[in-house]
């Protein structure tokens, strides 16, 4: 069981399905930018910025962003909640949760829309930091604006690149295994789903895992 004073989570694979939507999107943005599909592995949790600029000549960086950005939203309406993410986010006290994610603002408020999750006072998004996942800024700045000392905060992930952040930032985590496997994930608590994690609001939060 962990105890904190405010939850952080990542959005893509944590509260929304959209695994299959990003693998329709990223493959299309591949075949028009003839780039190998397979360029794209471990990339999942990182900025789109981040990747593209690893993966293309940097006159062609901003083009392709937008065009990632246009297919994705496009997409959108497609995801679907993971399961329990609605009461996960309910359980957590609105002043003390937030989605920290590495899409942009746009396409976070899609996601979340189309899976009818209602968007918390606080989300941290790619628009909102000069470094991404696995760089600790994205979760240092959710804390910030929340108004916790990060060492207080537990985050909700399931990407290595976001757990790796969240370690960073000094953050304990629970580790939700729908992209990558639980060997994969350097966790506190492994949870196969959302509607696996409990939270306790009453006082301190206590965070824990259940049997599914």
């Amino acid at each position: 069981m962990l105890k904190a004073e405010a939850i952080l989570l990542d959005l893509d694979g944590t509260l929304v399905d959209s695994t299959d939507s990003i693998a329709r999107c990223w493959l299309r943005w591949c075949r028009e930018y003839d780039v190998d599909p397979a360029s794209l592995v471990g990339a999942h949790g990182r900025t789109t910025a981040d990747i593209v600029a690893e993966l293309l000549p940097g006159r062609l960086v901003t083009a392709a962003i937008a065009r990632v950005d246009e297919l994705e939203i496009e997409d959108a309406g497609t995801v679907r909640p993971m399961p329990g993410a609605a009461e996960l986010l309910a359980s957590i006290p609105a002043d003390r949760r937030a989605v920290v994610t590495s899409g942009n603002a746009v396409l976070a408020a899609a996601r979340m829309h189309a899976a009818g999750l209602p968007a918390p006072a606080v989300v941290v998004t790619a628009d909102d930091v000069l470094r991404g996942k696995p760089h600790p800024e994205p979760y240092l700045l959710g804390a910030q604006r929340l108004g916790v000392d990060p060492e207080r905060c537990v985050v909700v992930e399931d990407a290595p690149s976001g757990i790796a952040a969240a370690r960073a930032a000094g953050m304990a985590v629970v580790g939700i295994v729908s992209t990558h496997e639980a060997r994969q994930l350097e966790a506190d608590l492994i949870a196969g789903a959302p509607a696996q994690v409990r939270v306790d609001g009453t006082g301190p939060l206590l965070v824990d895992v259940v049997a599914p």
